[in-house]
C-alpha cells in the first residue's frame, strides 16, 4: 500500500504540537534524534521534517502529499494551496508593532514609515487594500530589534502572548490577521492518497471533538431533573439513571469547553450536587 507524505515542522512548538495530535490519532512515529525522515509503524504515513516556510513549495510541487503548518505561512507563501482542517493548536495574530514611545492613532500614521518584517506579502496586501505606502525591510529572524537600531519605525511579525514585544520595548498597533495550524493538502495529491487522507481527517475530527468537550456527570433530585435537562446542551440529549437513593438520579452528558464555566454555573444554581468533569480521549461522532 503507497503511503501518505506529510510534512512537519522541523522544530518548535508547532512540531510539538504537530507530533502530539498524531500521537492522539493513534499514530506511532519512529522518531530519531535530528532524523528529517520517519515512518509510522501503524498508519500508511512517512513524515518528512522541514522548514516551516520551505513547506508550501514542498505542497505545490507534490514532494508531500498533505502537511501541518501554520496558515499564517499559507497566505505569505501559499495563497493557492488548499487546507481542509483547522486544528485548533499553535495560535498567533499577525501584528504590526511600534515603539511603546510611539503614539498611534490608525494604520495611516504608517504612511511613508519603514517596517521590518519576514512577512513582505502579507503586508504589502494588507497596506494596499487601506492605500497605505511603506518601505518594507525584509528580515528573516528576530525583527523586534529593528526600530532599537534605527533600522525601521515599525515591525510585522507573529504574536503569542506579546511578550517578546514587551521586552523590546514595542506594542502592537494592528492585528493583521489571526493564525493557527492547518491541514494543508497537496493540488498533486492522488487518489489513493486522498483516500489515506480521509482516514487521517475521520481520527482528527475525533481528536479536536473530543479536546473540545468535557464528560460531565452529575446527581440531581428529580424534582428539579426538568430545569436542568433543559440547560444541558447535550450531542443529542443527555442520559439519566436513577440513584440507588430514592428521588434522586445521576445525569451524564457533554458539555462544550467554550461553553462550559457558564452552563455548569446554572447547574449548581438549578440544583445539581456532586458534578464530576472528565477529559474525553476520542469522540466519534
Amino acid at each position: 500500500m503507497d503511503k501518505i507524505k506529510i510534512a512537519i515542522q522541523k522544530s518548535g512548538r508547532l512540531n510539538e504540537d504537530s507530533l502530539r495530535i498524531l500521537k492522539d490519532c493513534g499514530i506511532s512515529i519512529d522518531n530519531g534524534k535530528d532524523q528529517l525522515k520517519a515512518q509510522a509503524r501503524n498508519f500508511p504515513m512517512e513524515v518528512l521534517y522541514l522548514r516551516n516556510g520551505d513547506i508550501p513549495q514542498y505542497l505545490r510541487d507534490g514532494v508531500v502529499d498533505i502537511a501541518i503548518i501554520g496558515e499564517n505561512v499559507l497566505i505569505e507563501k501559499g495563497t493557492d494551496i488548499q487546507f481542509m482542517e483547522k486544528l485548533g493548536f499553535s495560535k498567533c495574530r499577525v501584528s504590526l508593532a511600534i515603539p511603546k514611545s510611539t503614539s498611534y492613532s490608525g494604520i495611516n500614521d504608517l504612511d511613508g514609515k519603514r517596517i521590518a518584517t519576514s512577512y513582505p506579502n502579507t503586508v504589502n496586501r494588507y497596506l494596499e487594500e487601506r492605500g497605505v505606502s511603506a518601505e518594507l525591510h525584509i528580515i528573516n529572524g528576530s525583527v523586534e530589534i529593528a526600530p532599537n537600531i534605527g533600522l525601521a519605525d515599525a515591525i510585522c511579525d507573529i504574536v503569542s502572548s506579546g511578550s517578546t514585544l514587551f521586552k523590546n520595548n514595542l506594542k502592537e498597533a494592528e492585528i493583521m490577521l489571526k493564525s493557527e495550524a492547518v491541514l494543508a493538502v497537496s493540488p498533486k495529491i492522488d487518489q489513493e492518497k486522498s483516500e489515506i487522507l480521509e482516514k487521517l481527517r475521520f481520527r482528527i475530527n475525533s481528536v479536536l471533538q473530543a479536546r473540545q468537550s468535557k464528560y460531565v456527570l452529575m446527581n440531581v433530585p428529580n424534582d428539579r431533573l426538568e430545569d436542568i435537562l433543559k440547560l444541558l446542551p447535550g450531542m443529542r440529549s443527555p442520559t439519566v439513571l436513577p440513584l440507588a437513593e430514592a428521588g434522586w438520579s445521576s445525569v451524564h452528558t457533554v458539555i462544550k469547553q467554550d461553553t462550559f464555566w457558564e452552563v455548569i454555573d446554572g447547574l449548581k444554581l438549578a440544583g445539581a450536587e456532586g458534578i464530576l468533569v472528565c477529559p474525553i480521549e476520542k469522540m466519534v461522532l
